[in-house]
């Protein structure tokens, strides 16, 4: 369980880039100032992935600043390589990550 009370102090998110993540989370426990989510599962994390990497391109430090207490860089890692050979996601010249295809 991830405890993103902290995770919004640490990152200083706004609430809009917060919520776009958390929506995809299960909720396990919610008061007003704090809420507790499960973190991802492999095949939930990639797709916040790809839903992220629709907006723009990002490099792994980008991504992990805002998946930051919800998903490991190293997570984050394996799940970009695997989306890599499935060709979902391209490295681009400049370490960016983007999403390839359309939905």
């Amino acid at each position: 369980m991830i405890d993103l009370s902290t995770k919004s102090k640490k990152t200083k998110k706004t609430k809009g880039e917060e919520g776009e993540v958390e929506r995809k989370l299960k909720v396990v426990y919610s008061d007003r100032d704090v809420v507790v989510m499960t973190a991802p599962n492999e095949e939930e994390l990639k797709q916040i992935l790809l839903d992220l990497l629709s907006e723009k391109p990002m490099n792994l430090k980008e991504l992990h600043s805002k998946l930051s207490g919800i998903a490991s860089e190293d997570k984050i890692r394996r799940a970009l390589a695997s989306l890599s050979e499935t060709r979902q996601v391209t490295l681009l010249d400049d370490g960016k990550y983007a999403k390839l295809g359309t939905d």
